[in-house]
């Protein structure tokens, strides 16, 4: 991995409720290099978005970080008052939502929502700021900004709101973006525009993106290392390569198998992941994944797999990989372990 520039650990967060509190993130730890495309993956209720709220500081007030640190280039931002997390929202880093059209205020002008986050955090005048937002909605892909800048969100498709979306969120070069499922309300010819425009956008920026999908497929393509979280945890890390041919997780195994892929010849019928998330206020005792598993054994119902490095990028948090484990009939990853 390159120069760290965000680093999170041991994260939990929770929601209060009457019968106790809701743990929606648990000890999650990760890292985003420089220059660095990381890709979380999960069903809804995993957590991804949780933890990206987390580090924009975008918590509700329900929200209760019992535990952990988040570091943005050496600089902890739990605990940081609203004002000092201002100074660094929108300039050192930025987040693009998946629905642009609830995203963008329906009463404000395009260039004035563009120009925000230049008008607080830089002293340009009135005239350079309409020439960089302007200069960025031409680099994003949209024609005629001239005229964009005086429209308002209801005037424009959603694949262009989204482009709005995303130069609000580069104007100011941030070092980090954050895309929470940035392409779940396009069709597919324009969800592959999008994913093209952020990988330019970090090939020419340096950027570090930190990209959270529903869709392995997705994350596949855009990134260089991959998270799998369930239940508030994460199961299986590892590269794009890595999770995709050589995943060791029953979870990462089912989600592959419940997409279509591009390389399928065979059309295989998908799968579906049969169940749901445990409750989490009253958390499993061992694997979350467990009543969901077809692999389950009597050792994962009682305790918590713990985490395996198969190689210094690749690691697995599950029971099948403990050397004791009957491997037999499972049709994924590696039979030798």
């Amino acid at each position: 991995m390159d120069k760290e520039l965000l680093k999170i650990e041991n994260l939990t967060i929770g929601f209060p409720t009457k019968s106790g509190i809701h743990t929606v993130v648990d000890h999650v730890n990760l890292e985003v290099g420089k220059g660095e495309i990381v890709g979380i993956v999960g069903e809804s209720g995993s957590g991804k978005s949780m933890t990206s709220l987390a580090v924009m500081g975008l918590l509700s007030e329900e929200a209760q970080v019992s535990e952990g640190s988040i570091r943005l280039n050496g600089q902890e931002l739990l605990g940081m008052s609203r004002e000092e997390r201002r100074k660094i929202q929108g300039r050192n880093m930025s987040m693009i939502f998946q629905e642009p059209m609830t995203s963008l205020n329906p009463v404000m002008k395009i260039g004035t929502q563009v120009g925000e986050s230049l008008k607080l955090h830089t002293d340009l005048d009135k005239e350079t700021i309409r020439k960089r937002v302007i200069e960025t909605l031409a680099s994003v892909g949209l024609r005629n900004p001239e005229t964009l800048i005086d429209q308002y969100p209801h005037e424009i498709s959603g694949g262009m709101r989204q482009r709005v979306m995303i130069a609000m969120a580069i104007i100011n070069h941030p070092d980090l973006i954050i895309a929470d499922e940035p392409t779940t309300a396009l069709d597919v010819t324009v969800q592959a525009q999008i994913l093209n425009l952020l990988k330019k956008i970090h090939r020419d920026t340096g950027s570090s993106i930190l990209f959270i999908s529903h869709d392995l497929n997705i994350v596949h393509f855009i990134s260089d290392e991959i998270i799998v979280m369930y239940a508030g945890e994460i199961v299986e890390r590892g590269t794009a390569r890595d999770i995709f041919y050589h995943q060791q997780h029953p979870y990462t195994w089912a989600l592959l198998q419940s997409v279509p892929r591009i390389d399928d010849e065979d059309k295989t019928i998908l799968n579906t992941i049969e169940g749901n998330i445990p409750d989490m206020i009253y958390p499993p005792k061992g694997c979350s994944f467990c009543t969901r598993c077809p692999y389950a054994m009597k050792i994962c119902e009682e305790e918590k797999p713990k985490v395996t490095h198969i190689t210094d990028e690749h690691s697995v948090a599950c029971w099948l990989m403990d050397p004791r484990a009957d491997r037999s009939g499972v049709p994924f990853g590696r039979t030798d372990a």
